[in-house]
């Protein structure tokens, strides 16, 4: 019984990594963009917020990245060889999810962003020009359903992104481009789905995957962003306490693939599209009904087409109430 036990969780494990590799390689060209900073890899991990039952949580979500440092295919370039110099942003998300039934819920997702961008332009052309705004982004709406299993350790998700962000802001000198816009302006497709579980023979460690989809519906003002798709494994040990406080450490590694924008006002010659992998050690404080999550998301590689601004640390911070 043992040996069939290893066996189906091999089978399981492998099918569902394989499941967001094959997800993740249908959608890695060599592009990417959106947000001007993929920050759709925020999106998934977390395994705590994944469904465990009836009931809802109301959580506020910050991230943070400093795209300061220019990169070209698999490593650094000058700075020279990129009119922007830096991409500073702060999102802020507030995220309602209430679970209906044992398999059907609403995901809502209400992001507040600010940015703050150094290029090269002005009056000349040639001078450093900084922006600084605040504005709402794009609104998610999904629906989840986690019916294929009793305990609920499977399930997916779907639906739209808005184009409730702003995507016209701009100088006298129309400095800012369509891809460091906090809103993409476009509507977009989501799908997404998780699988959850525990190794056998390994008291008290469970893992996790995750996937999410992108896909905008079509152009807007002559733009459209690329497809992009996230995807994270994670491990962590379950039971340990302290009173009433459970701690849980956790192990991600994270995959971002995007492809090219299209249209007129997509950036000439190309430089938008990357294939990133990200690992993102994190630890999870619950003390129901609360819950804090915190990680720091670190890429060992990253190829970008043309030349980008990369961040080389991502923060993430999440807490969150059950009822």
């Amino acid at each position: 019984m043992m040996m069939r036990s290893d066996r189906n969780f091999r089978f399981q494990l492998g099918r569902s990594l394989g499941l967001a590799c094959a997800l993740a390689l249908c959608f890695a060209p060599t592009a990417a963009h959106a947000c001007a900073c993929g920050c759709g890899v925020f999106d998934v991990g977390t395994s705590a917020m994944l469904p465990t039952g009836p009931g809802g949580m109301i959580a506020v979500e910050y991230d943070y990245q400093d795209q300061n440092h220019n990169w070209s295919g698999s490593s650094i370039a000058p700075s020279a060889n990129n009119g922007d110099k830096e991409i500073r942003t702060d999102f802020i998300t507030t995220e309602l999810q209430e679970m209906f039934n044992p398999s059907w819920g609403l995901n809502v997702e209400v992001p507040y962003d600010q940015r703050y961008f150094t290029t090269t332009g002005g009056a000349s052309g040639n001078d450093i020009v900084s922006q600084s705004w605040s504005t709402l982004g794009d609104l998610r709406i999904r629906g989840e359903y986690t019916g294929f299993s009793a305990d609920l350790s499977s399930g997916i998700s779907f639906g739209l992104k808005l184009p409730t962000g702003e995507y016209t802001h701009n100088d006298a000198y129309d400095d800012i481009d369509r891809d460091s816009e906090i809103g993409t302006g476009t509507t977009d497709i989501l799908f997404g789905g998780y699988k959850r579980g525990a190794f056998p023979g390994a008291s008290g460690l469970s893992w996790f995957s995750q996937g999410i989809l992108d896909v905008p519906l079509a152009k807007r003002d002559r733009y459209i962003p690329g497809d992009e798709v996230d995807a994270a494994f994670g491990i962590y040990p379950t039971g340990l306490r302290l009173g009433r406080l459970e701690i849980t450490p956790e192990a991600q590694v994270k995959l971002s693939y995007r492809s090219e924008d299209g249209g007129t006002q997509a950036s000439n010659p190309v430089s938008s599209g990357y294939r990133r992998l990200l690992i993102a050690p994190g630890l999870e404080a619950h003390l129901h009904p609360f819950m804090v999550y915190t990680d720091v998301e670190l890429p060992v590689y990253q190829h970008f087409t043309g030349n980008q601004l990369a961040a080389r640390v991502l923060f993430k911070l999440s807490m969150a109430v059950m009822f």
